[in-house]
C-alpha cells in the first residue's frame, strides 16, 4: 500500500543516489586533513559536527549530503520513498539537533 506509483527503477535510483552520497561522504572523513582542500576540510568538519553517540561508528546520510553529491531532488516522492525503505528496515530515521539522519541498516 505505500508503493503507490512508485516504479522499482525509482526505487533503485533513490538507493543508488543513497550509496553514491555515503560513498562521497566518507571518503572525505577517511581523509588526513593535510590532503585536502579547502572546501573538503569544512566539509569534513561539518560531517565531525553532524555525528551524535548514536551514530557514533554508522553510516549516515543527511539531505544536505543527497544534495551535494548527487543530482536527485529532495521531493515528496524522494521523502515517500525514504519512508518505504525506513518501513522495509532498510534505513533508519534519527532526528535531533535540527537535522534528520538517514543511517544505514
Amino acid at each position: 500500500y505505500m508503493k503507490g506509483r512508485v516504479s522499482y527503477e525509482q526505487l533503485n535510483a533513490v538507493v543508488e543516489g543513497i550509496n553514491t552520497a555515503v560513498k562521497a561522504k566518507y571518503r572525505i572523513l577517511t581523509q588526513p586533513v593535510k590532503a585536502l582542500n579547502n572546501h573538503a576540510r569544512k566539509l569534513q568538519q561539518r560531517f565531525k559536527d553532524q555525528e551524535t553517540k548514536d551514530t557514533k561508528g554508522q553510516l549516515f546520510v543527511v539531505e544536505d549530503d543527497i544534495r551535494e553529491f548527487t543530482q536527485m531532488k529532495v521531493d515528496k516522492r524522494f521523502q515517500g520513498i525514504l519512508n518505504m525503505l525506513r518501513h522495509s528496515q532498510r534505513l533508519r530515521e534519527i532526528r535531533g539537533g535540527g537535522l534528520v539522519r538517514y543511517m544505514l541498516m
